[in-house]
């Protein structure tokens, strides 16, 4: 069965073949995490496709006060990067992630800073704030991130993955906004993008008010992943292949299309056309479009076009 998706999910990019179960290989990190990252594991399985891997597995990937800080260090490095067209986010070992890690991060939750309520309060709100971003700059990072679901995702789990542009996952994961068990409400996401990936608002409110369980095929349906895998070496595959196809197109066209769809979402159809022609009376400019145009009409993949670098 390997056989066959490995066979299956080959890579063309810029003429160069790679298996993706080399690729996949690749992706793997033994070795830990990434210097200077502490929850973090880099990698560069094929060109243009950074992974970013959750790497705490002896923690089941648990979100300390490092994983906060280091996601935005992460991920603006990633924006700002030419050499990178696509992202795939995973997490080591045998879950995605628990969510956050209550023990390291008791003393800001539970023991704020400040001489009176309005400075502890103020002291809360930036601390609040502050682990927002966390997850927001994963959207804001113009590169379509894909994210790999395996295993369990909890709590802030789901925070991170609403925040990704593509969700994949295996038939063993499991999905849980687990807040209200733990005495409060999600303040970091779920209940802002949660209820604009799922259609059912009825079925968003039963996620987050019971913080019971929603299993793969069920997340599938309502649309919180798009495709469901047997395991999760055929995910990394999938998620790898998936990354291939998009960082083949025109970054031009790539990016400015992750950014128009995310500005749509929060705006009228109105203001999303006029944000649209505003945004294209420049980007229409590019060489990119005449170049695949070309390659179309000599019925060429977009993957054989020497697009430059953005």
């Amino acid at each position: 069965m390997l056989s066959v998706i490995v066979r299956s999910a080959l890579t063309k990019y810029r003429g160069s073949w790679l298996p993706i179960q080399a690729a996949v290989r690749a992706m793997s990190s033994s070795g830990g995490p990434t210097p200077p990252y502490t929850t973090l594991a880099i990698s560069h399985p094929t060109e243009s496709v950074t992974h970013v891997e959750l790497h705490r597995p002896e923690k089941r990937n648990a979100m300390n006060k490092a994983f906060w800080r280091e996601m935005v260090e992460c991920f603006n490095e990633i924006a700002e990067d030419p050499d990178c067209r696509v992202v795939v986010v995973s997490g080591a070992g045998k879950t995605f992630t628990a969510g956050i890690d209550l023990m390291d991060m008791a003393s800001d939750v539970l023991q704020p800073q400040g001489d009176d309520v309005a400075r502890i309060s103020w002291n809360i709100r930036k601390t609040i704030a502050r682990y927002q971003e966390t997850f927001s700059v994963i959207e804001k990072c113009p590169k379509p991130v894909v994210v790999a679901v395996h295993g369990a995702c909890v709590g802030g789990g789901v925070d991170l993955i609403t925040a990704c542009d593509i969700r994949l996952c295996t038939q063993d994961a499991w999905f849980q906004v687990k807040e209200v068990d733990i005495g409060l409400a999600a303040d970091v996401g779920t209940l802002q993008r949660l209820p604009k990936v799922i259609g059912s608002r009825s079925l968003v409110n039963e996620l987050a008010l019971t913080a019971r369980k929603l299993y793969a095929d069920e997340a599938k349906s309502s649309g919180l992943v798009s495709r469901v895998f047997a395991d999760k070496e055929a995910l990394m595959a999938g998620a790898l292949e998936m990354a291939g196809e998009i960082a083949g197109r025109s970054p031009v066209a790539v990016q400015g299309t992750k950014i128009n769809l995310i500005y749509s979402r929060d705006h009228s159809v109105a203001e999303g056309l006029d944000y649209m022609a505003t945004w294209n009376m420049s980007m229409l400019q590019t060489q990119d479009v005449m170049k695949s145009a070309q390659a179309s009409m000599e019925k060429q993949s977009p993957k054989t076009i020497a697009f430059s670098k953005l």
